[in-house]
C-alpha cells in the first residue's frame, strides 16, 4: 500500500536480504520510501508494505534512474555482487548528483581500500571516492562478513554436520544483516550521520571453529568446520553455479580473513542504534529451524 506522503528516500537492492530488511524497518516506522526494482513481479512482498512506492528501472538506464530519483533527498545504494557492480554504482552516483539528491548511504565493505588485493574491497573504495568527489553528503556502511552468509552452508550443516572454507584459524568480527539494516535506517532518517564511515561488526571476533562450536551447542548435535585448500573451495563454488569472477573474488575475501585482517570489533552498531550488536550464538538460535 502507498501512503499519500511523497517519499524522499530511495532504496536500491530492496528485494535482497539487507534491502528488504531495511524496507520493513522503514515501513514499521511509518516512513514512506521508494524502491527501485527491476520488475514488479519479483517485488510483490515489497509492494505490500505500508509506505512503499515501487518504480521499475535499471542502474544501466540513466533515464529510469532520473525517474526513480525525482524528488528524492536520500538514497540507499546497494547492488548485487557482479562484475558490473562498480560501473552500476558509479552510474547511480552520477545521476544522483544531477537530480539533486543530498545524501547517499552506501553499503560498502569492511576494510575497503583502493589498493587492496581483494577486488570487492577495491571496487567499494572506488565508488566511495566517487561519492566523496561528487560533493554529496555520504554515509559509508562497512560491514564485515555477514552471519547470514553461513546460510549458504545450510545443506552441508544439515546433512553432513560440517561446513568448510579457507579462513584458517583467524578470528572474524562477523555481523548480523539485521543490525546493518538498523544502522541504515538511522542514517537515512535522522541527522548527524552525514560524512561518516561506520565499520559494522558483531560484538566479538570468532574463528570458524568457534562458530562451529556455537552451531553444535544450539543445535544439540556435532557441527564441525573444515579448513580446505583454496582450489577445493573454488571448485565447490564453480560447481554450484558461481561465475569464475565471483568465485575468485570470494577466495580473495577469505584470504583477507585468513590473514587476520577482519578481526577488529567496532561499537558503531551500539552507538548508532542504541542497541547492542547481535552475537553469533543469538543468530544461530534465531535461525535454528533453518539448520535443523
Amino acid at each position: 500500500m502507498t501512503q499519500s506522503t511523497s517519499p524522499s528516500i530511495l532504496i536500491t537492492g530492496a528485494t535482497g536480504t539487507i534491502g528488504s530488511e531495511l524496507a520493513t524497518h522503514l515501513s514499521a516506522r511509518g516512513t514512506p520510501f521508494r524502491a527501485l526494482v527491476r520488475s514488479l513481479e519479483n517485488a510483490k512482498k515489497l509492494a505490500q508494505l505500508d509506505g512503499a512506492e515501487l518504480v521499475v528501472g535499471d542502474l544501466n538506464d540513466a533515464e529510469s534512474l532520473v525517474r526513480a530519483l525525482d524528488g528524492i533527498e536520500r538514497a540507499f545504494l546497494l547492488t548485487n555482487s557482479s562484475e558490473q557492480a562498480e560501473t552500476l554504482q558509479m552510474n547511480f552516483v552520477a545521476v544522483a548528483q544531477q537530480t539533486g539528491v543530498k545524501h547517499i548511504v552506501k553499503l560498502s565493505q569492511f576494510a575497503a581500500d583502493l589498493h587492496s588485493p581483494v577486488r570487492f574491497l577495491r571496487y567499494h573504495a572506488v565508488v566511495e571516492q566517487k561519492i566523496r568527489e561528487s560533493g554529496l553528503a555520504f554515509t559509508f556502511l562497512r560491514p564485515n562478513l555477514f552471519m547470514q552468509a553461513l546460510l549458504g552452508f545450510r545443506d552441508s550443516i544439515v546433512h553432513q554436520g560440517k561446513f568448510f572454507a579457507t579462513a584458517g584459524k583467524a578470528p572474524i568480527s562477523i555481523v548480523d544483516i539485521r543490525d546493518i539494516a538498523a544502522v541504515a535506517v538511522e542514517a537515512l532518517t535522522r541527522p548527524g550521520h552525514e560524512n561518516k564511515i561506520y565499520d559494522l561488526t558483531g560484538p566479538e571476533a570468532l574463528t570458524h571453529q568457534q562458530m562451529a562450536a556455537h552451531f553444535s551447542d544450539v543445535l544439540g548435535r556435532p557441527v564441525a568446520y573444515l579448513d580446505v585448500p583454496p582450489a577445493h573451495l573454488q571448485q565447490a563454488l564453480l560447481s554450484v553455479g558461481f561465475p569464475e569472477w565471483q568465485a575468485d573474488g570470494l577466495l580473495e575475501d577469505y584470504a583477507h580473513y585468513a590473514r587476520g585482517e577482519a578481526s577488529a570489533v567496532s561499537s558503531a552498531i551500539q552507538e548508532v542504534t542504541g542497541k547492542p550488536a547481535r552475537d553469533f550464538k543469538s543468530f544461530v538460535r534465531d535461525y535454528a529451524t533453518v539448520f535443523s
